[in-house]
């Protein structure tokens, strides 16, 4: 392997792995946004404050993770390749992120509204598979994208 491949793979590396963390700690603020908005807090007998409409708690919690994610991608996983225009960019990371919203609102969609399916567990299990879609088509637009050097 050329220096020059081994130094393009290892780039590759680098920007998934902080992709990779910023994107751990935006499932947190996703996930445990999620849960608290339709489940309450844990141990607490009376369910959230969105309990009643957990789509939509769906889009409010990814809504919040995604302005996370902005940041944190936009200042260190990609702080070399940002846009000197921040409102074309933050439109472009909008717009990959509506796309990634409506693929995990839309495994919640179908686990409790075609499958029939509420409890937390199936709710979590909804959220995570439509997470995973949703972070492998973010990765691509950001790279191909948003976050292209100018």
């Amino acid at each position: 392997m050329t220096r020059s491949v081994r130094d393009a793979v290892r780039g590759v590396w680098r920007e998934a792995a902080k992709f990779s963390v910023v994107g751990a700690l935006a499932f947190v603020v996703d996930n445990g946004g999620y849960n608290l908005l339709v489940f309450g807090l844990p141990g607490g007998a009376a369910g959230g404050p969105m309990e009643a409409a957990p789509v939509q708690a769906s889009v409010v919690a990814t809504g919040a993770a995604a302005l996370f994610s902005w940041a944190g991608n936009r200042y260190w996983t990609y702080r070399h390749q940002h846009r000197e225009k921040v409102a074309h960019e933050l439109g472009l990371f909008l717009l990959a992120n509506a796309f990634g919203l409506a693929i995990t609102a839309g495994t919640v969609f179908v686990s409790r509204q075609m499958l029939g399916l509420d409890s937390p567990l199936s709710d979590n299990t909804a959220r995570i598979f439509g997470w995973v879609l949703a972070t492998l088509f973010r990765f691509y637009a950001y790279r191909r994208y948003v976050f292209v050097a100018p």
